[in-house]
């Protein structure tokens, strides 16, 4: 019975490998992870299949360099003329509510009574006056007075007064010129009750959204930012924060980390900035032949390319091909136009692969150098081998359990 036995168990296995045969040649029908350095080049020359027309980059030094010079402006760039100047931030402004205190000896212009306060004429002046005279003195505080939208105030038997881009001294003395003529010695003093010209508003991701008022201090941005009750969710990192800046129709961001440890960052605010905070957590997202499929946070202020794959574990030996390490990215159109890549003239960006070959060990400093950016889809392709590997498996499960092909074939 056992020599009988051999053809069926020989019929046997030769049934299976012939199934295997015949499915080794739908091996491209095995399960995968992801296109092969081969399909990715020749899906992306195939218009039907590249349908949104992204371009593939080789990441080199001069794409590196390129990719530097197009960095968004640091707030240092917004910062003009910083050099500190006396009275800075203490103008009068449309918008700014004025409190006008005039004190006048004898016969008040601006009160019915005479009210003795036991005070010489020129006490409590600073806009002005001549000397200090005998006699009792009056104090009158007009209403509130609001700074239009051309610069004037309404002062009584004065009229019109242009006080806009005046010292409160300034618009003291201006006042004072106009009442000479009608009361006994004048004196003015005046207050800036609510500054809106000098102020910044402060939104988004703040405790207490506000106008904050500037001083001749000379605010910065991480004061008003503590101005306005710093961070609203104290338990997440600076690194989550995005920090907006818009001043004269210009804008930038940065990383709040980012002010925090360089000094130059933290510009000195000028009146009508605009500073919005924004909990922005960055990740980027890891697909193909490495150790973990998964999105990753930034979790620091800046990632180099580097970082971000050696964060997942890296390509994985037996299934990566390391000549085809790809990071899919919108990419700013300027930057493709200038990689000569055909864009549309409408857009502001457009999708764009870049490839780094880690069998080049150049390409391992470049990868230091190369910035990950928030959205960044990094993907590692698999070996072209990958699939006989697959196939060699299939046929091991198909012909054992338990029985070699050696011992089969016996």
């Amino acid at each position: 019975m056992g020599p009988a036995r051999r053809p069926g168990r020989k019929a046997t296995w030769l049934a299976a490998a012939g199934g295997a045969l015949l499915l080794l040649g739908g091996c491209n029908s095995l399960p995968d992870s992801g296109p092969t350095e081969s399909r990715v080049n020749q899906d992306q020359r195939d218009p039907k299949k590249n349908t949104v027309g992204y371009g593939i980059v080789q990441i080199s030094p001069d794409l590196i360099t390129l990719l530097q010079s197009e960095a968004p402006p640091l707030f240092s760039s917004l910062a003009g003329d910083e050099t500190p100047a006396y009275g800075k931030n203490d103008r009068i402004g449309p918008g700014d509510i004025l409190q006008v205190s005039i004190y006048e000896v004898g016969s008040a212009l601006f009160s019915p009574t005479s009210m003795s306060t036991g005070m010489g004429g020129s006490t409590g002046a600073t806009g002005g006056g001549t000397g200090s005279m005998s006699g009792t003195s009056t104090a009158s505080h007009l209403p509130l007075l609001s700074v239009d939208g051309s610069g004037n105030i309404e002062i009584p038997f004065a009229g019109q007064i242009h006080v806009a881009n005046m010292t409160t001294n300034q618009a003291a003395d201006a006042i004072l010129a106009r009442l000479k003529q009608k009361s006994q010695a004048p004196q003015v003093l005046v207050r800036i009750a609510s500054d809106i010209a000098n102020s910044v508003m402060v939104y988004g991701g703040v405790r207490r959204p506000s106008r904050i008022m500037l001083t001749p201090n000379r605010e910065r941005i991480l004061d008003v930012i503590a101005l306005a009750g710093g961070e609203e969710q104290q338990t997440h990192a600076d690194e989550d924060y995005v920090v907006r800046l818009t001043r004269n129709s210009k804008i930038a961001e940065l990383p709040l980390k980012v002010i925090e440890n360089d000094p130059a960052q933290n510009i000195v605010m000028q009146p009508g900035d605009r500073v919005q905070l924004t909990f922005q957590p960055r990740s980027f997202s890891v697909f193909g032949a490495t150790n973990h499929i998964t999105q990753v946070q930034f979790t620091t202020p800046t990632l180099t390319m580097a970082e971000a794959v050696s964060r997942v574990g890296g390509p994985i030996d037996s299934r990566a091909d390391p000549n085809a390490v790809y990071l899919f990215r919108f990419e700013n159109a300027d930057i493709l136009r200038r990689l000569g890549m055909p864009v549309d003239n409408n857009a502001s960006t457009a999708p764009v692969i870049y490839q780094l070959d880690m069998m080049n060990p150049s390409s391992y400093f470049l990868a230091q150098e190369f910035m990950m950016r928030d959205g960044d889809l990094i993907y590692v392709a698999n070996s072209a081998s990958n699939k006989f590997y697959k196939f060699f498996g299939l046929i091991t499960t198909i012909i054992s359990p338990g029985t070699s092909m050696g011992g089969i074939a016996r």
